[in-house]
């Protein structure tokens, strides 16, 4: 029976879900102290979920999240230790800002993204997708703006075997 384009779409979108998850670490970009902001609530989830994360900040050196600070780097070509191929990539900036952050995350080697609704156009996400092993995001996932951390990230990370304790 031949695949409809949807289930063609669902199967590299899980394929993206399982290799954005099945890194080491994650780095997220735009990480805030600000409750309010989705940086703050995106980077604690990480947290919640047990998975070793990175703020990326470049405007200030530390965030305090959960109670607790966490330094921050100013972007993905400072991710050495490990090296930058061993992330994965959240971007919670604005599409002007989401651009040359791609950029930098390519150059830095960093293999897969998770680009948040607002933070990208159309442009950006084809960038994504055509310099990147996996791109996740644009329409689809079970909320109604597109693929977002806090709804899609617990389906992820059954995708890729990885069950993180929830704090």
């Amino acid at each position: 029976m031949p695949t409809t384009r949807g289930q063609q779409r669902n199967a590299e979108m899980e394929a993206a879900l399982k290799l954005f998850f099945s890194s080491p670490r994650f780095a997220v970009a735009g990480a805030s102290s600000d409750p309010a902001k989705y940086g703050h609530k995106i980077f604690a989830w990480y947290l919640q979920h047990s998975l070793p994360a990175t703020p990326l900040n470049p405007r200030c050196s530390s965030v305090t999240i959960l109670n607790r600070q966490h330094t921050t780097v100013p972007s993905p070509t400072a991710l050495q230790d490990p090296p930058a191929s061993q992330y994965s990539l959240s971007v919670i900036t604005p599409p002007a800002v989401t651009k040359t952050l791609l950029k930098e995350a390519k150059e830095a080697g960093i293999p897969a993204v998770w680009l948040q609704p607002g933070s990208f156009d159309a442009e950006i996400l084809e960038y994504a997708k055509a310099n990147f092993q996996a791109a996740i995001g644009g329409d689809g996932g079970r909320g109604s703006e597109g693929w977002c951390v806090l709804v899609d990230g617990e389906e992820g990370m059954r995708l890729a075997g990885r069950e993180g304790s929830r704090l």
